[in-house]
């Protein structure tokens, strides 16, 4: 039998499968049932930092509608913010009584530095890692492309001067110069990328005019985008990376390890799937590494990453050429 064992921001995973951030890992209940079903790591339903920074300010105007003293806002500021971040260290607390695997926290975070003061809390509560969910929109005028890189590196070392723990990045691909930025932040100290976040995607209804959501899910197609970057990236970081969106069955798990993956996070999957998929993906890594000839995943970790291609460059025109060069 293949040993399926791999390693992932300094932890050992029985699998390179870890079930990313969703709501299927928003209660013990069902960290619980992810793990049973073969999952590597799970990685915790997102705590937002909009979720905290909300509800204070709610609570905040409707104080001052009461008319209560402005003495008292340090009361709203650290103990209200953190009833939300202790339901969240709950979550972390009593996951991992219920499971062996490795549990990974993971924040949602947008510009404000306020809830990395939370982040000790997360540590403390249990979890084996933190990953830092950061997307900056493009189309936010107001900030220049160097103010919206120079935040990552800012979070980053705030956190890092918080929690000992292994600090994984899940990014996006909106940067114009993506490669080297991709390389810039694995020089930071973090233990790991993801590639890379799904966002919401917007639709119109037009009989009612409202924006509605679309594309929850997302397709095998998806895997395209991440399959390159992880093997354009692969032995090029100084840290570990995992593959994210589009992979729905044990090919695109092969192929993403084939690119240099140290794991796979796979979410849409498992509501369209179920999470019995993780069983079946893994079924299917095993024989084929029994196939051909492999004894655990890092015998072909990176394989077909553009490192080890003799001619990467050609490799890629070759391909564009073949298909829309009109060649036979």
């Amino acid at each position: 039998m293949a040993d399926l064992t791999t390693e992932y921001l300094g932890l050992k995973l029985n699998n390179p499968i870890v079930a990313g951030s969703s709501g299927l890992s928003a209660s013990v209940k069902g960290v619980k049932e992810l793990a049973d079903n073969g999952a590597g790591a799970v990685v915790l339903k997102s705590i937002f930092e909009e979720e905290i920074m909300f509800e204070y300010d709610d609570i905040l105007k409707e104080a001052g509608r009461e008319g209560v003293n402005l003495d008292q806002f340090d009361y709203y500021d650290y103990q209200l913010k953190g009833e939300k971040v202790k339901k969240y260290s709950d979550l972390i607390a009593e996951s991992k009584k219920s499971i062996s695997i490795p549990v990974i926290a993971s924040v949602n975070c947008v510009y404000s530095h306020e809830w990395i003061s939370f982040a000790k809390q997360l540590e403390q509560a249990g979890a084996d890692a933190l990953e830092l969910n950061m997307f900056f929109l493009p189309s936010e005028f107001d900030r220049t492309t160097e103010e919206k890189e120079k935040a990552y590196f800012e979070i980053i070392e705030k956190v890092q001067k918080e929690i000992d723990i292994p600090i994984a990045l899940k990014i996006s691909y909106y940067f114009s110069n993506l490669g080297p930025m991709i390389q810039k932040l694995s020089e930071t100290g973090i233990a790991g990328l993801v590639l890379f976040n799904r966002f919401y995607s917007p639709d119109f209804d037009i009989d009612k005019f409202e924006v509605v959501s679309s594309n929850v899910f997302s397709n095998p197609s998806d895997l395209a985008i991440s399959l390159r970057w992880i093997a354009i990236m692969a032995e090029r970081v100084n840290c570990d990376l995992a593959a994210s969106t589009g992979v729905h069955d044990g090919n695109a798990l092969i192929k993403q390890i084939l690119a240099g993956a140290n794991a796979v996070q796979v979410v849409s999957a498992l509501y369209q799937q179920g999470k019995g998929s993780i069983f079946t993906m893994l079924k299917t890594l095993e024989q084929w590494m029994e196939k051909k000839g492999f004894d655990s995943p890092s015998d072909f970790r990176g394989k077909m990453s553009q490192a080890k291609s003799s001619n990467p460059a050609g490799y890629e025109r070759v391909q564009f050429m073949r298909y829309f060069g009109g060649a036979n």
